[in-house]
């Protein structure tokens, strides 16, 4: 069933439930899915309902139109320059709330997946690489252009480089050229480069399989593996082994142990 985020027919954003599957769509195609005020507060909102939902297991993020998302939206940040502060306090609040949507994914105890059908720059870029995993297609296309315009892509490079090396991150945020899918996938960025129409389905296979394991597992993994993977390796077994001891507490470790020594499929309480 297709429901708007807001009541509004034209809403930025759209979501459709597909079993446990959710599946968020951007839905501003006239302005290249850009970022703005109200786009930044929907997917707030969306990501607060489906980290609580306790039947949506994955998440997919897509975008209607050519662009998947070009970053934030320039035209509405430049109406602010006659604000009695330059537009310093928009500038911030704008900025933060991003920031705020990224962690969000992050911390979302469900998977997220963008399927990227066409070109991600910018704060965009920053959205698929903050996505736990990605699928694009061959036409799509990747960059963080600020250096263009005078605006360093400081904020998509806290997402980049923690997904590609220093040194492509680094030549990404200062040429500013596009890359396209082959190279996106070869960076680290994406898992995966299909044909435009396969984008959706892999996306949905991707997410069919990682329903059908433990949620309560999937949840304790994500967060673990966040929270591990920039400390050093000391504190990062700390943390994962804290985890697996948190791991084998929970039901669905029982039923997944027991099921395995039984011969059986499991049955998961989700728990």
């Amino acid at each position: 069933m297709l429901q708007n985020i807001s009541e509004n027919s034209k809403a930025v954003l759209f979501r459709e439930d597909n079993g446990a599957v959710a599946i968020l769509t951007l839905n501003r195609p006239s302005a290249r899915n850009s970022l703005s005020e109200e786009m930044l507060s929907a997917l707030s909102v969306a990501f607060d309902e489906i980290s609580a939902s306790k039947q949506i297991k994955v998440v997919i993020l897509a975008a209607n139109g050519p662009v998947f998302c070009a970053g934030h939206d320039i035209r509405e940040m430049q109406t602010h320059r006659d604000d009695a502060d330059g537009g310093a306090k928009f500038f911030s609040e704008m900025f933060d709330a991003c920031s705020m949507v990224m962690q969000k994914i992050v911390h979302c105890p469900k998977p997220v997946i963008a399927a990227v059908e066409g070109t991600a720059t910018a704060a965009g870029c920053q959205l698929v690489a903050t996505c736990d995993l990605a699928v694009a297609s061959t036409e799509a296309k990747f960059c963080t252009p600020g250096v263009h315009i005078g605006l360093f892509c400081s904020t998509p490079a806290v997402a980049v480089a923690r997904n590609v090396g220093r040194k492509r991150a680094m030549e990404m945020l200062l040429l500013g050229d596009m890359i396209d899918a082959e190279d996106a996938c070869d960076y680290g960025l994406v898992n995966r480069v299909v044909a435009k129409d396969k984008v959706v389905p892999t996306a949905m296979q991707f997410a069919e399989t990682i329903a059908s394991k433990s949620m309560g597992a999937n949840a304790i993994g994500k967060k673990t593996f966040y929270n591990q993977i920039n400390a050093p390796m000391d504190e990062a077994y700390t943390c994962a082994s804290k985890a697996m001891v948190e791991n084998m507490m929970i039901d669905d470790a029982d039923e997944g142990l027991s099921a395995f020594l039984e011969k059986r499929a499991p049955k998961w309480r989700d728990s």
